[in-house]
Parts: structure tokens; C-alpha cells; sequence
């Protein structure tokens, strides 16, 4: 169906739009971070970036984060590939049970359960530690990778499964030598998705974490913020050294990311 010159203009005006208020804030806070501290001073100021850097510690916060945020993705991304695999492939008693109750972690919120984990992870003496951030956000995004996986299991045709294992290959090499290779848009758009999220994460760092060492680069920010009140461009600088990783990571692997959230929302 091929639209008229009228719908064409209407769509790609409400297209614009929404670019436009997507992009305005950061645009914005680019603009912020280039500014001069003193009022009234003009010229673009690259140096903001190397002070916010410096006065905020954030090679440190920003090592933090990326030993944490890989160590998640990747205990993530292979628990969700085995999870999946087994709920959308085999079958077994309690299967569909299990899956759903699984789905339960979906639907708490972090709020909810942050408390009680600090004091369990508390007794166990993990609190403080790199394993407090990684193992509960494991935990969430586990759920959602068996989730997301699992349509795509099933979506895989059979023959090719079963040619798999007229070649001899056993469950593990089907899983590992056919179907990852063949499922990389899925499995990209999953590692984007938790690399993002665990990125992010303000809440479990900053109950978990009292030890500058640890302090993720989101909990950085929040730390620097109140040593630099005054300086609105710092603090903009110092917001944008946190925010690009993410940027760079989904710039890298937009095309993947892109591919596999169309493939999931057509199969699904």
C-alpha cells in the first residue's frame, strides 16, 4: 500500500518530532558541558571533561563499572542461552511451570526486594563487594534473557536441529555450534539490553556499596554531584563521561540490536 504525498508529509512530520524531543536533552546537556564555569564566559571549554575526570575520580568509578557490567553480561548471557534453550527446546516435567515462575522476577520490582537483600547478603559478608552488584542483577536479567531467548528456540526450524543430530552432534554442540551462530541479532540485542541496565544501576550500588573502591560511576556521579553544586558545567561534563559508554556500545552494535528487536517482535 503506497501512501499519498499528504500521509508522507504528515508522517515524517511527527517522525521529526519525536527526534527532535529525543534529542533535545542531549543536545542540551552536551551544550552544558562545553560551557565556561564563569558567567558570561564564552568559547567552548573541552577542558570541563579532563576537570570533571580528575576532581570526580571517575577512572576509577568508571573501572568499577566495567568489571561489573561485563561480569554480568557475560554470567547473563550464558545462563539465559541454557535456561532458553531447555525451555524452548526440550521437554520435561514442570516445564511450563518452571518457566513461569521464573517470569515471577520480571514483575518485582528492585524497590521491593533491596532491603532483604542487603541483609542477606549482609550475613553472607558479600555486602561491599563486587559480588553484591553482580549477583542480584544476574539474577534480573537471567529472567528476562530466558524470556527473550526462548522465542527464538522455538521459532528455529526443526530440520536443522535434526540434522544437527543425524550429524551426531549431542545438545551441547546443537546449541553451541548451530543455533548461537545462527541466533547472534537476538543474542546482541540481549547483550546491549543487560549492559545497559547493569550500567545504570544507581539503587543496588548505592545501598550495597560503602567503600569509595566500588563505587559504580553512576554512584560516582551522584558522590561528585555534591562536591560540585556551583559548577553546572562539571556537572554536565561529568554526566556525559558516564552516559557514553553506553552510547559507544549501542553505536557499535546498533545494526545487530536494531536487527533483533524486529526479529523478536515479528516471531514473538
Amino acid at each position: 500500500m503506497r501512501l499519498s504525498a499528504g500521509e508522507r508529509i504528515g508522517t515524517y512530520a511527527v517522525l521529526g518530532v519525536f527526534t527532535v524531543m529525543a534529542l533535545y536533552p542531549l543536545v542540551a546537556i552536551l551544550v552544558t558541558a562545553l560551557q565556561s564555569e564563569v558567567v558570561g564566559g564564552g568559547g567552548i571549554h573541552w577542558e570541563n571533561f579532563a576537570t570533571a575526570w580528575t576532581q570526580a575520580r571517575f577512572g576509577s568509578y568508571l573501572w568499577s563499572s566495567v568489571i561489573v557490567s561485563a561480569c554480568v553480561v557475560v554470567l547473563s548471557v550464558v545462563l539465559s542461552v541454557l535456561a532458553a534453550y531447555a525451555f524452548g527446546t526440550m521437554s520435561f516435567r514442570g516445564r511450563d511451570v518452571l518457566f513461569y515462575l521464573l517470569l515471577l522476577g520480571l514483575t518485582v520490582p528492585g524497590e521491593a526486594i533491596v532491603v532483604p537483600l542487603y541483609y542477606d547478603l549482609r550475613d553472607l559478608g558479600m555486602t561491599d563487594t563486587y559480588w553484591a552488584l553482580i549477583l542480584p542483577q544476574v539474577a534480573q536479567s537471567v529472567a528476562f534473557g530466558a524470556f527473550w531467548l526462548r522465542t527464538y528456540f522455538r521459532s528455529t526450524s526443526r530440520s536443522i536441529v535434526e540434522a544437527a543430530r543425524i550429524d551426531g552432534a549431542g545438545h551441547w554442540l546443537t546449541l553451541w555450534r548451530v543455533l548461537v551462530p545462527m541466533g547472534r541479532p537476538a543474542l546482541v540485542t540481549l547483550v546491549v539490553l543487560v549492559f545497559m541496565w547493569t550500567w545504570n544501576e544507581f539503587l543496588l550500588a548505592r545501598v550495597m556499596i560503602t567503600s569509595e573502591a566500588y563505587r559504580t560511576a553512576p554512584l560516582g556521579l551522584q558522590f561528585f554531584s555534591g562536591r560540585a553544586t556551583t559548577s553546572v558545567p562539571l556537572l554536565a561534563a561529568a554526566s556525559v563521561l558516564v552516559a557514553l559508554p553506553v552510547v559507544v556500545v549501542y553505536l557499535f552494535l546498533q545494526r545487530h540490536f536494531i536487527k533483533g528487536m524486529i526479529d523478536g517482535s515479528v516471531k514473538g
